[in-house]
């Protein structure tokens, strides 16, 4: 969803391989922190100025139309909300934020982006190429200095979900209330390759609502699917801002889908 506004996704056709930083070697000591925040710091400095696209504005369009009720998403750039989106829930958290993994206080993004700023002037004009969680590949990274938290003197990590970590119970329970009670399920741009999303697509299938797939190149939910796209997710959606359409989809289920063809 995020790529049309400047931020690499992980598995779309053509992207290269992603090896992002796990919980267990972001906890593991100073050394790795301090590399993880000076590619972050740098990141920070770019993705701040993301702004949402035309997708999550023709989604922010639905949901005041009452056709959409409830979005997951993975992406952690809270792109959704700046677009006017509601009722979203961010299954792997937000990296405008910042918490505390030794007294579990939340601050802004913001506010440590300018104490950063402080302890190393100049570091986040260093030129280095984009990754997909916020952050920059760079190897060089030992001069740089962390900040602790401001609270306790702790270390300090965006409130995302690291690779190796669990997504809260509570915020996963949410996103299955939404499934139990959806008519249909929407997959936008996603490859499905990690169980956090897949296990909603599941759900869904369980319960034999219908399940439409927009992705460019194929997903692992592709046999739970219903319906599955091959398509940008801007554009698909502008088709659905479009008057509605009646779709007979191939399992026998009737859908509503707004697009100006007969897809």
């Amino acid at each position: 969803m995020s790529t049309d506004s400047g931020i690499p996704d992980y598995r779309g056709p053509g992207a290269p391989a992603r090896m992002p930083m796990t919980y267990q070697d972001f906890v593991k000591g100073p050394a790795a922190q301090q590399r993880y925040w000076a590619r972050a710091h740098i990141g920070w400095s770019r993705m701040r100025r993301a702004e949402p696209n035309a997708g999550h504005l023709h989604l922010a369009e639905m949901e005041r139309e009452g056709r959409l009720d409830g979005l997951i998403t993975q992406n952690v750039d809270g792109l959704h909300g700046r677009a006017g989106h509601r009722d979203v829930i961010d299954l792997h958290g937000r990296i405008d934020r910042v918490i505390c993994l030794d007294c579990r206080s939340i601050s802004s993004r913001g506010e440590l982006h300018t104490r950063l700023l402080s302890l190393n002037p100049g570091y986040d004009q260093v030129h280095a190429e984009m990754a997909p969680d916020g952050d920059v590949l760079l190897e060089d990274t030992e001069s740089f200095q962390v900040a602790p938290c401001s609270e306790c003197g702790g270390r300090l990590k965006p409130d995302v979900v690291f690779f190796g970590e669990n997504v809260p119970k509570d915020r996963v329970a949410a996103c299955y209330a939404l499934v139990e009670r959806a008519e249909a399920l929407v997959v936008l741009g996603s490859s499905l390759q990690v169980m956090s999303g897949l296990r909603f697509v599941r759900a869904a299938r369980a319960r034999e609502i219908p399940i439409v797939i927009v992705n460019r190149g194929q997903t692992r939910g592709d046999d739970l699917a219903t319906l599955k796209l091959d398509a940008g997710c801007a554009e698909t959606l502008a088709g659905w801002v479009a008057p509605v359409l009646s779709i007979r989809c191939p399992q026998g289920y009737v859908s509503s889908a707004r697009s100006p063809t007969s897809r």
